[in-house]
């Protein structure tokens, strides 16, 4: 079963946000139509080469999806936009802030002519405030809510080595567009949502919102370590390989004492028996800490963490992840066509005991499926209607 076989999602989109959660509802069952510019199309395909001549970010989003070429400058295109409307059943944009508007599919025109409508706008900052015109990449999104504030070293603020902002937008849009398809199916009408970036993200601050709000003080920037717990964090190996542990209660903590620094004395020391204390003293526990870690090897201390049940990882490289055991054991990985030939794809991470499958089809061209979409809504080649 494809739970969204039969829903129709018309597309004018680009970058991460609104592709990341089309390409969810791809993943469903949903035909998604994604309209983009003549020759150059989705200017995601252009961020870099690597995948097979093509772009990393657009294979990863993009998968399942048809493509129609359509220069929405020209009223020809514009009457096939609006027929693909009149048949959908979701329509989503993350243009720039009035783009949509100037062209003559506002949320209130549509909402007019097409009650059934699910329409979802994704934007940077909202479509009123003092920032709606203000254009939002996913760092400056980062840096707006606070996560590079909070991200990185005490010297060096970082962002998020993935596109965080764009890909909480995503997420909304996606549930927010079964949440609204659920709803139609009780009141036949359609709806209209918008997704900001700053409000995704904002969302995904409570944490550190909260601990700010209320505390005396911000969080500290601790790199990979954590802020308000030790130990928590990567600690070096003797083989100068990093491990990385937490200790979230005070049994866990006795416990790494007892069986991973082998001295159970270290947990009654007054300056390390209570979280607080820890992270008070943080420098001269780490002094006990490395020296244990440094005569032993990655893998012997994380054999010791598993032993005291201590959560432990080791820092995988991207091509380390890649040949994860336990992705290959749960036989996580699929292959999808693209115009470049096939390429390795992980399966959605929701994953149902049975009957609901997964759509994994090809990753399409710019304009694969103009000529064929055209014919299917009463157009010819010329952009003229049959």
């Amino acid at each position: 079963m494809l739970p969204l076989e039969g829903i129709t999602v018309v597309s004018l989109e680009q970058a991460v946000a609104a592709p990341f959660a089309t390409r969810q509802l791809a993943d469903l069952g949903a035909r998604v139509i994604k309209v983009e510019r003549p020759g150059t199309g989705d200017f995601a395909r252009n961020y870099d080469k690597t995948v097979n001549g093509m772009s990393s970010h657009f294979v990863w989003i993009n998968r399942s999806k048809e493509s129609i070429a359509l220069d929405l400058k020209q009223e020809e295109s514009k009457e096939v936009l609006d027929e693909l409307l009149s048949k959908a059943d979701v329509f989503i944009h993350n243009l720039a802030p009035g783009a949509v508007d100037r062209l003559g599919f506002s949320a209130s025109v549509l909402k007019e002519k097409y009650p059934q409508l699910i329409i979802c706008g994704i934007s940077g900052y909202g479509t009123f405030g003092p920032y709606t015109n203000k254009k939002a990449y996913d760092l400056l999104i980062q840096c707006e809510a606070g996560l590079v504030s909070i991200t990185g070293t005490e010297d060096t603020p970082s962002k998020s080595g993935i596109s965080i902002a764009d890909i909480s937008a995503g997420m909304y849009a996606y549930s927010g567009i079964l949440t609204a398809l659920i709803a139609r199916n009780k009141t036949g009408k359609g709806t209209v949502m918008e997704v900001s970036m700053l409000e995704a993200l904002a969302e995904w601050m409570g944490y550190p919102m909260y601990y700010s709000a209320y505390g005396s003080t911000e969080p500290n920037r601790t790199g990979a370590s954590h802020a308000t717990i030790y130990p928590y964090g990567p600690f070096m190996a003797g083989d100068q390989k990093l491990v990385f542990l937490g200790i979230q209660n005070e049994r866990e903590w006795a416990q790494f004492c007892e069986k991973v620094l082998q001295n159970p004395q270290v947990a009654k020391d007054t300056r390390f028996n209570s979280n607080s204390n820890r992270v008070d003293n943080k420098e001269s526990l780490k002094e006990i800490i490395d020296s244990v870690f440094q005569k032993l090897d990655s893998n012997h201390v994380i054999d010791r963490l598993e032993e005291a049940n201590i959560a432990n990882a080791r820092l995988n490289t991207m091509r380390e992840f890649i040949q994860h055991p336990q992705l290959n054991v749960r036989n996580r990985w699929r292959e999808v066509d693209t115009p470049a030939g096939k390429i390795k794809a992980l399966i959605p991470p929701v994953t149902f005991a049975e009957g609901i499958d997964t759509v994994m089809n090809p990753v399409p061209e710019v304009g694969e499926h103009t000529e064929s979409i055209l014919k299917e809504f009463g157009f010819d080649s010329r952009i003229q209607r049959v």
